[in-house]
């Protein structure tokens, strides 16, 4: 959101939880945990890295710095955001390569707040519907487990 291009490979070593996120979907709740795993894990090579889209019913209207303000006022968001995309039909290319790999199929992103794990090597790993929180037991087993 700086305006700076980003490589994927920056993130080489660590592991990483992608999500696209929106300020104004019932999802949006999310960021509190995002945030929670965010601080609890970061000094162990995690990064959450979250991409704001307006796909879905058009919940993410703001600008990247509404989008910041927004999420820094009201969640105290310090994991890194990134600019607008779009995860349907101009696909951004990350996207494309979350959602049509061997590991979580083929299928389209369904809705905001849905979740890739990726492991230090680069390799998804898991995807996580919407509905998952990040502070599930199910995300933290995962994570515990990839960065030992």
């Amino acid at each position: 959101m700086d305006g700076k291009a980003v490589k994927i490979s920056e993130y080489k070593g660590k592991v990483l939880l992608i999500v696209n996120v929106a300020s104004k979907c019932g999802y949006t709740r999310q960021y509190t945990g995002l945030e929670a795993i965010y601080r609890k894990y970061k000094d162990q090579g995690f990064e959450i890295l979250a991409f704001p889209c307006n796909d879905f019913g058009g919940q993410e209207p703001g600008t990247n710095e509404e989008i910041v303000e927004f999420c820094s006022s009201k969640f105290d968001v310090t994991f890194k955001l990134f600019d607008k995309i779009e995860v349907l039909k101009n696909k951004a290319p990350l996207y494309a390569v979350l959602t049509d790999n061997p590991l979580t199929g083929t299928e389209d992103i369904k809705w905001n707040f849905e979740k890739f794990l990726i492991n230090r090597e680069g390799n998804i790993v898991s995807r996580f519907k919407s509905k998952v929180t990040p502070e599930s037991e199910e995300i933290a087993e995962q994570i515990e487990k990839l960065l030992r």
